[in-house]
């Protein structure tokens, strides 16, 4: 018999890939129920949708915000002061890179760690803050110092899943459809005025220029909140224009981490799959990296000051192969480092989290971190074709979910 109820809030599809992990740890055990909803959010197209993708059903906003829960798990704070349950609240990205829109100067808090997401009329509407990183408790101390009390360093999923499956990245990239010394190139852009998908009529087009098509693969992965403001059939059709066939366009519901596991190189900005890339062994250039509104302690920051630069004035190919000649891993392993502070730990610690504000015991058996999943293939006549196939151009829109950050 059910004896607690969780409600998981989708504000948008990257804060439901963020809580998948978290909420993954509930899921089998008999004595508790999870429930859906999405709340209000100007990005919450394409939430819905996450929540059946899952297998979930979404209680509506109006009728979760009646009812009491035993627990309730968010990476968002809007509406939260309104849900009846004690709320453990996880971040939306990872390294906190970006600068809070309010303030002005110095007086800007970091996204996520000022009082504006954590506080509602003086009072602290989380029981928990799940944190990856020690770091991420010092930028709290900065910007919110009353929440320091209910902060928890926990250590983050998508570090967990993607540094288990490096040393299996052959199986990812043969299940891709890439052969044996094909060599992937990732672009991956956050959201906003200053990403990488700011300048895709400039980016796509020398990439399909000047990328040689034998032996070469491309992948685009957009953030879902362009996805949410222009809609996934938009989004697609300007990539494919600029793209003129050469690099596969992912749908916001892609998972990319097996796409960052299988690259060769990333093209990216200051987003957080670009920074999840410093774990990979991939040479990373920065298409789109913006100074103003970066939390300049950030790893992002860091990586900023790290990573080459695309110039739009040297042949493209020369430039990955520099990038490649004068990458130094142990410099982008203490960037990796600062994603979190408690690697391969997140089951474990947020499990133990989770009952602990449920005031459950935990299941007799370790919380062992689920294996990430091999991905459908991108370049299926590759894969059944076998090294002597010939290699198709044309670009290929997948449909599926695309990236956390």
């Amino acid at each position: 018999m059910t004896s607690a109820e969780v409600l998981v809030i989708v504000h948008t599809t990257v804060y439901g890939q963020r809580l998948r992990d978290a909420h993954a740890l509930l899921d089998a055990d008999p004595r508790i129920r999870v429930r859906f909803t999405v709340a209000p959010h100007t990005f919450n197209q394409g939430a819905a949708a996450h929540v059946r993708r899952l297998g979930g059903t979404v209680l509506p906003w109006p009728e979760a915000v009646r009812r009491r829960f035993d627990l309730v798990l968010a990476a968002g704070s809007h509406g939260l002061e309104r849900v009846h349950g004690p709320t453990v609240r996880l971040p939306h990205g990872v390294g906190h890179i970006k600068l809070s829109p309010t303030g002005v100067g110095a007086g800007r808090t970091v996204a996520g760690l000022g009082p504006e997401y954590v506080v509602w009329n003086g009072r602290l509407v989380p029981v928990a803050y799940a944190l990856a990183h020690q770091d991420d408790r010092t930028e709290l101390v900065r910007g919110c110092p009353e929440a320091l009390s209910i902060a928890e360093v926990v250590g983050d999923a998508d570090h967990d899943r993607i540094a288990a499956a490096l040393p299996a990245r052959e199986r990812y990239r043969a299940a891709l459809g890439l052969l044996p010394g094909d060599r992937l190139v990732l672009l991956c852009s956050t959201w906003g005025s200053g990403s990488l998908f700011s300048r895709l009529d400039a980016v796509l087009p020398r990439l399909a220029a000047e990328l040689p098509r034998r032996g070469h693969r491309a992948a685009l992965l957009v953030h879902p909140n362009v996805s949410a403001v222009h809609g996934p059939r938009t989004v697609r059709a300007r990539a494919t224009a600029a793209a003129r066939g050469v690099v596969s366009v992912l749908g916001p519901q892609k998972d990319w981490r097996p796409l960052l596991v299988a690259a060769d190189f990333v093209i990216g900005d200051h987003g957080s799959v670009t920074l999840y890339g410093t774990m990979t062994g991939a040479p990373i250039l920065l298409a789109a990296h913006p100074s103003r509104g970066i939390n300049p302690r950030s790893p992002g920051a860091q990586l900023a000051r790290t990573a080459p630069v695309l110039s739009p004035s040297r042949p493209l190919t020369a430039q990955l192969a520099h990038a490649a000649e004068h990458y130094r891993r142990d410099g982008y392993a203490a960037i990796a480092a600062r994603i979190s502070s408690e690697p391969g730990r997140f089951d474990l610690r947020m499990r133990r989290l989770l009952y602990r504000v449920l005031g459950l015991g935990e299941p007799a058996h370790p919380a062992v971190p689920p294996a990430l999943p091999l991905p459908a293939p991108l370049w299926p006549a590759a894969a059944d074709g076998g090294a002597g196939a010939p290699r198709a151009a044309a670009t290929r829109a997948v449909s599926g979910a695309a990236s956390d950050v």
